[in-house]
C-alpha cells in the first residue's frame, strides 16, 4: 500500500525472524526494531507503528518462544455485554492483554514436541506509536457441527463505549514510558460498517477536524456535522487514536538508540555505528541569514 510506494528502503535484505526468549526485553526489542527498519522504513513506520511482546508457551512440554512483534493496529476481542447498554473498551483491551490459547486452525509447532500444539499465548504491548489503531473484533467464524462444519460467519453487534477525549493505555505497556510523551491518546476518527458480513455492507466515517475540532460524518458524497459521541454504535469498527501530548518517532525507539549512543560515551554522535550498522543522527545547522 502507501507504506510500500513511500518506503526509504531500495534494496530489502533477507531477515530472519529473532527469538528473543533467554534475552532481556530491552535488548530483544532494540535488536528486533533494528531488524525491521532494515526492510521497513517509510514515515508510516515513523508514526503509526509500534511493538508487542509475543509468548508462546507449549501446554504438553513447557517450551516456551518470545518474540518481539511490529504491528500497525490492535485487534481487541469483544468480550459479552453482560445485559448491559455497552461493552466498555477497557474490557476489551483487558481481554487482549489477559491472553489466550490457541485453537487448532492456529496451533503453534513446538520443536520439542515435534507437532502442532494448542499454545498459551500472551501478547502484551511493548510501546505504542503517535497514531494508535484499534480493531473492534465485530465478526466471528465458527464451524457449525449440525451442517458438515461449514463455517458460519456472525456479526457482533453490541455498541462499543470508547473514551473520546482521553484514552489511557499506560497500564498496558510493558516498556519504558516517556514522561514526555505518555500512552495517552484522543480519538479523531471512526470507521463505521453496516452489513452482516465482513465481505459487504457500507462503510462510513466519522472524523474530527483537526483545524476546528468539529466532527463530521461522511457516507460516499454526503458530509454533516456531527459528534463524537455518535459514533458509539454497533458499526464502530476502527478507532484512530492520536498521542495528546509530545511526539515519539518509532514509538519511542530513536530516542532510545539515541540514549544508547549517549551511554556510549562518545561526544560526537554523528560518528558513532553500532555492531549492526546502525548510525544515529542529527539534523543539519541551518545556515544564519545575513
Amino acid at each position: 500500500g502507501l507504506h510500500e510506494d513511500l518506503t526509504r528502503v531500495k534494496t530489502k535484505p533477507y531477515v530472519e525472524q529473532m527469538e528473543a526468549y533467554g534475552m532481556k526485553d530491552g535488548a530483544a526489542a532494540m535488536k528486533s526494531w533494528k531488524n525491521h527498519l532494515l526492510r521497513h522504513d517509510s514515515i508510516f513506520v515513523d508514526y503509526t507503528q509500534g511493538m508487542h511482546r509475543s509468548h508462546l508457551t507449549c501446554p504438553s512440554c513447557g517450551k516456551e518462544s518470545i518474540k518481539f512483534d511490529v504491528y500497525s493496529s490492535i485487534s481487541l476481542p469483544l468480550v459479552s455485554a453482560k445485559n448491559r447498554a455497552s461493552i466498555p473498551l477497557k474490557d476489551c483491551l483487558d481481554q487482549f492483554a489477559a491472553g489466550e490459547q490457541l485453537d487448532e486452525n492456529n496451533a503453534w509447532y513446538c520443536s520439542s514436541c515435534k507437532k502442532h500444539v494448542c499454545a498459551l499465548k500472551l501478547i502484551t504491548l511493548w510501546n505504542t506509536p503517535d497514531i494508535m489503531v484499534l480493531h473492534l473484533k465485530r465478526f466471528t467464524f465458527e464451524k457449525c457441527p449440525t451442517v458438515n462444519g461449514r463455517i458460519l460467519r456472525r456479526k457482533i453487534e453490541e455498541k462499543v463505549d470508547f473514551p473520546i477525549d482521553r484514552l489511557d493505555l499506560s497500564s498496558y505497556i510493558l516498556g519504558p514510558i516517556d514522561p514526555d510523551a505518555p500512552p495517552v491518546y484522543k480519538l479523531f476518527g471512526v470507521s463505521e460498517h453496516t452489513g452482516s458480513t465482513a465481505n459487504s455492507g457500507h462503510y462510513t466515517a466519522t472524523v474530527r477536524n483537526s483545524e476546528d475540532g468539529n466532527w463530521y460524518r461522511y457516507n460516499d458524497s454526503h458530509v454533516g456535522t456531527t459528534s463524537g459521541d455518535a459514533a458509539m454504535t454497533g458499526g464502530a469498527y476502527l478507532l484512530f487514536y492520536q498521542r495528546t501530548k509530545g511526539s515519539l518517532r518509532w514509538a519511542g525507539m530513536e530516542k532510545q538508540m539515541m540514549e544508547q549512543v549517549n551511554e556510549n560515551g562518545s561526544d560526537n554522535a554523528l560518528a558513532v555505528e553500532d555492531s549492526d550498522g546502525f548510525r544515529a543522527v542529527t539534523g543539519k545547522k541551518k545556515k544564519k541569514k545575513p
